[in-house]
């Protein structure tokens, strides 16, 4: 072979061996890429541990500016007391790069339970500040993710401080926590309770009061129907619409009844002759019992005298006898939902 061919062969080799290696490097890329929008940035590297003895704050790079892009920031937060708890407030400066259908994948921050990897939030976009956030014991970890497109400005910047813990006496129609219940069960437990407060009460008795808060707080990713057509609020009140099924459910209700018919008095005129009482009616869609059907009865009946004009024919002539007489009539004070077939209260 001539020295000219042996340099082109020698040549041909070391390109195709830069080309593998090319290759390879942007094969890796892409996984890494990947790899990163699936399962997240969890790189104890970047962790900053901060010890927590009174108020403070965390906030991205250069904020309330632009921060800047491919920076992951973990800050894990121990406060020095380990009977206590850690609340976090965001700022009302907050934006970050938006979400993708709904989801923020690109750049956000993300507040986690260290305990048990619990996610308790994780935020993007500009539309709503975050609401507050707080540790189930006396840590928490804050982790900040940007890539390499498109940084927001102002970032964030959590306000941190110590909060005791204050356990209150969760109202409950049952003796078990809501995780131990079968979901049969947990369904009629919480369609037993009258108020928004005393269920997250019994859901969450250690944070109720902050899961309450952030429960009407308006999130920016979807404005529901109820404030499309027609709500002038976007704040639902959750008590009105259980109140409003409670009444049009199986409860005492006005009903106009016929006194001739009520008294099986075929005999005598009434005026007036109908009356309004309270009878049980409603249906019973959120029946609590076990069984294919359920119908409203009264649990407890009263009966109230009411004074009518009574008109009665006399004996052997023509002519009404007219007087003022009192007519026991069935009130219905307290319906329930029982199995058909079964005898109510």
């Amino acid at each position: 072979m001539s020295l000219f061919g042996l340099l082109l062969l020698t040549s041909a080799l070391a390109g195709q061996r830069q080309g593998t290696q090319a290759e390879s490097n942007l094969s890796s890329k892409f996984q890494f890429s990947s790899n990163k929008e699936q399962n997240g940035v969890q790189d104890p590297q970047h962790e900053r541990i901060i010890t927590v003895s009174t108020n403070g704050s965390i906030h991205s790079p250069r904020f309330p500016h632009t921060y800047p892009r491919n920076t992951v920031l973990v800050w894990r937060l121990v406060a020095v007391e380990e009977n206590v708890w850690i609340q976090l407030t965001f700022d009302e400066r907050f934006g970050l790069e938006d979400p993708e259908d709904d989801i923020c994948k690109y750049d956000f921050v993300e507040v986690e339970e260290p305990s048990d990897g619990t996610i308790l939030g994780r935020w993007c976009g500009s539309g709503t500040v975050p609401g507050k956030q707080i540790s189930k014991g006396n840590q928490i970890r804050i982790r900040f993710v940007s890539d390499e497109y498109f940084p927001s400005e102002p970032g964030f910047c959590i306000h941190y401080n110590i909060v005791m813990p204050q356990f209150t006496e969760a109202v409950s129609p049952s003796v078990l926590p809501p995780s131990a219940l079968p979901l049969d069960l947990l369904n009629n437990a919480i369609t037993a309770f009258s108020t928004l407060e005393d269920l997250i009460r019994y859901l969450e008795p250690e944070r109720w009061q902050l899961d309450l808060e952030d429960l009407y707080r308006p999130t920016w990713q979807l404005l529901g129907k109820a404030f499309v057509f027609g709500r002038k609020s976007r704040v639902v009140d959750l008590n009105l619409l259980t109140e409003e099924v409670r009444l049009y459910s199986c409860t005492p209700r006005n009903f106009s009844v016929s006194i001739r018919e009520e008294l099986k008095r075929t005999d005598t005129i009434f005026w007036p002759g109908c009356l309004l009482v309270k009878r049980c009616g409603g249906n019973c869609a959120c029946c609590l019992h076990n069984c294919n059907e359920c119908q409203c009865v009264p649990s407890k009946v009263t009966k109230k005298y009411h004074e009518v004009l009574q008109l009665r024919p006399k004996t052997g002539v023509r002519g009404l006898h007219k007087s003022l007489t009192d007519v026991a009539l069935e009130h219905h004070e307290e319906c329930d939902c029982v199995c058909r077939g079964s005898t109510g209260g």
